[in-house]
This record gives C-alpha cells, structure tokens and sequence, in this order.
C-alpha cells in the first residue's frame, strides 16, 4: 500500500467519523429539544418522551434544522412561543449535545 494510498483511506475514515458525530449531534439536540417542547406543551412522562423521539425519528433522512424548527414552533405557537425562541433554544440545545458527545468520548 502506497503513502497515498494510506492517506485516502485516513481522510475516508474521517469523512465517516465526522459524518457520525454530526449526526449523533443532530439527533441528540432535536431530543433536547423535543423534552424542553414537550414541557411547554405541559406534557411529562411517557408522552413528553414520545414527543421527544418522533422529533428525532420522523423524516430522519431529510429533516433539516429549519424543519425541526418549523415543527417545534408550529406545535408551540399556541403557547406565545416565537420561532425564533424556538431556533434560540435549538441552537442552545446543539451546544449541550456537542458537550455532552465530547464528554462521551474515550
């Protein structure tokens, strides 16, 4: 195996790691954000916790932040929750799942 060979194969397994991490860091955050929706909405329990995963499992293929967005703020515009408390508190959510990951490591 060539030095370039070797390097491919490096910056490949990279490309996956990073491809990994950014999605267990999607995933995570729409969770966080699922559960703080869900005590909006004054939902506790297996219901607050069922919010929460169809926020991450739904269109989990094609959901984009601003879906998620759209979704959560849709869900919560009868409470006086603005889209972009909505986006704020995602962005806040990104962070903890970031740290939380980064912590989770060996």
């Amino acid at each position: 195996m060539t030095t370039f060979d070797k390097r491919e194969q490096g910056f490949e397994a990279k490309f996956v790691h990073d491809e990994e991490f950014l999605f267990k860091a999607t995933a995570r955050s729409n969770k966080l954000l699922g559960l703080w929706a869900a005590g909006q909405l004054g939902l506790s329990g297996d219901a607050a916790a069922s919010y929460a995963a169809a926020l991450v499992t739904d269109h989990l293929e094609s959901r984009t932040m601003d879906d998620v967005v759209g979704k959560v703020s849709g869900d919560l515009a009868g409470k006086g929750i603005a889209r972009e408390q909505v986006a704020a508190r995602l962005q806040e959510c990104l962070h903890q799942a970031l740290a939380q990951l980064e912590a989770d490591r060996p």
